[in-house]
């Protein structure tokens, strides 16, 4: 069992947990995940790591409400328990000192970018982010974000905070404009990254994508998190999850991740309308 610590909301159906977890806070590196299980009836998702305190033995889950299982997990308080939490797994970011590097972070894809900005910085690197939302309720990390950046730019699509617009927009005007990028790390919706790449394919600037296709066993075993990069066959959980974004096949995988479409809808009414469950997604529908 995994003892949940803390739980804070960051906004509206986010929810931070910090989770009891000492043998991977103690070897977690930036880019890596868990994989949790609620109970034993339950299904296996894929969680990144956040942020870790090897110290006091935790590690930091940011999760998004989007379907039953993080629906059940977000009923879940400070004091209740997850029965397994399997990791750190996955290749960790490659870090070194780049110089300039751009992080580009969309809705939850910034609880991703939080950690390897922090560790680009770590490196050496000047960090410059990028982070984007809806809207100004929906942003999440700005304070984290900014302490890990020479520079930190803020867009929503609505304009309600930052600048109106998206993150390729802001992107593709320090490009423009001159700017030395060494790398761009992207991570958020499938839309996103692939946006991020067509932005920077031109400049032949170098471009890594964080994936987070289906999953189930997170080992390489089931295949489920089958990609194209370059052409050849890759598994996210034990190649990835980061990627060259030039060489993924997008199409492909915002293909594969409708494949359960139906049955994650169905699921969801399931729970909603016949577990009696008080979850925000019956409330907020």
């Amino acid at each position: 069992m995994f003892e949940i610590i803390e739980k804070r909301r960051l906004a509206h159906l986010v929810n931070l947990f910090r989770i009891e977890a000492p043998m991977i806070a103690k070897k977690r590196k930036a880019g890596q995940f868990v994989v949790i299980r609620l109970n034993e009836h339950g299904e296996r998702i894929p969680l990144t790591i956040a942020d870790a305190d090897s110290a006091q033995g935790t590690i930091t889950l940011i999760v998004q409400e989007v379907g039953k299982t993080t629906a059940l997990l977000s009923d879940k308080d400070k004091g209740d328990t997850i029965l397994d939490c399997v990791g750190p797994l996955g290749m960790p970011t490659h870090i070194e000192n780049y110089g300039t590097a751009v992080c580009v972070g969309g809705g939850i894809g910034t609880a991703v970018t939080y950690p390897i900005g922090k560790a680009l910085k770590e490196a050496g690197c000047k960090v410059i982010s990028i982070i984007g939302s809806r809207t100004k309720d929906l942003l999440i990390l700005e304070d984290e974000m900014r302490s890990v950046s020479a520079e930190l730019l803020i867009t929503t699509d609505d304009g309600s905070y930052g600048h109106h617009g998206f993150v390729t927009g802001i992107l593709d005007e320090l490009i423009s404009g001159g700017r030395k990028i060494n790398i761009v790390i992207a991570v958020g919706p499938i839309a996103m990254m692939r946006a991020v790449a067509e932005v920077t394919r031109p400049h032949k600037i170098n471009t890594m994508v964080s994936l987070n296709p289906i999953m189930v066993d997170g080992t390489g075993m089931c295949g489920s998190c089958r990609v194209t990069v370059g052409g050849v066959n890759r598994f996210v959980c034990v190649d990835g999850p980061e990627f060259n974004g030039h060489e993924v096949d997008f199409g492909e995988l915002i293909m594969r991740n409708r494949s359960y479409l139906k049955e994650e809808k169905m699921a969801v009414e399931e729970f909603v309308y016949h577990e009696g469950s008080t979850c925000h997604t019956r409330r907020d529908a």
